[in-house]
């Protein structure tokens, strides 16, 4: 199959956004082996089959642009696997604010690539990044650990501006190693961002988000 005329940066999208779902799936069933309540269990198990579900979905539009879904994840396999070693969760919350907070900025990555490609695959992209409950289930838990443990907030402010440190170099590895994925981001800025280098911009765009994150959990960024 041949991808269509123009695919190369849709596709390299979908690439990314596949690959995290593909992590994610994984991450699921492991965050629900060790999930301390077996209702957390369940809620994760559910989260793991929305992964697959988006997966499938990512897989289909790649077939519309002519793609193979493997090909287009294989760039981007490995990606987070320095982020993983660099910050091993120790605590249950810790864990669930690394799925919260650091794997969010990818989503937030690909929600940014996504303004600069054709509707339909922007639209697939959007769909795939609604809200699948994992951001309410992290927040109610997380809220309810925070209130009987005064200590915990504070560690898991400072757990959080370590992860979102570390995501960030990926994301600036990312655009390094990837150049059809700079292009894309140079549109979707916001204007009146001036002419501060890219990186710089996307920075901003990422921190204010991992910001509002952090303020809906009550915790400083």
């Amino acid at each position: 199959m041949t991808p269509a005329p123009g695919a190369a940066a849709p596709l390299a999208v979908l690439g990314l956004l596949a690959n995290s779902e593909l992590v994610a799936f994984t991450r699921l069933a492991a965050d629900a082996a060790v999930a301390p309540e077996l209702r957390d269990r369940l809620e994760l198990c559910r989260l793991g089959g929305v992964a697959t579900q988006r997966l499938t979905r990512l897989g289909e539009r790649v077939a519309e642009l002519g793609g193979e879904l493997p090909d287009v994840v294989a760039p981007f396999l490995g990606t987070y696997v320095d982020f993983d070693a660099r910050t091993p969760a120790g605590t249950w919350c810790e864990r669930l604010l690394k799925a919260y907070v650091g794997y969010g900025v990818e989503d937030d990555v690909a929600r940014l690539l996504a303004a600069g490609v054709d509707p339909e695959t922007r639209r697939a992209v959007e769909v795939v990044l609604d809200d699948d409950g994992h951001a309410g289930f992290v927040v109610d838990r997380l809220s309810a650990a925070m209130a009987s443990d005064p200590v915990l907030a504070s560690r898991l402010a400072l757990w959080g501006r370590r992860l979102v440190g570390e995501a960030l170099g990926v994301v600036q590895r990312m655009i390094t190693e990837h150049g059809e994925l700079r292009g894309l981001l140079e549109e979707a800025l916001p204007p009146g961002t001036g002419e501060a280098p890219l990186l710089q911009r996307v920075f901003a765009v990422l921190t204010a988000e991992h910001t509002r994150r952090m303020d809906r959990l009550g915790l400083t960024a």
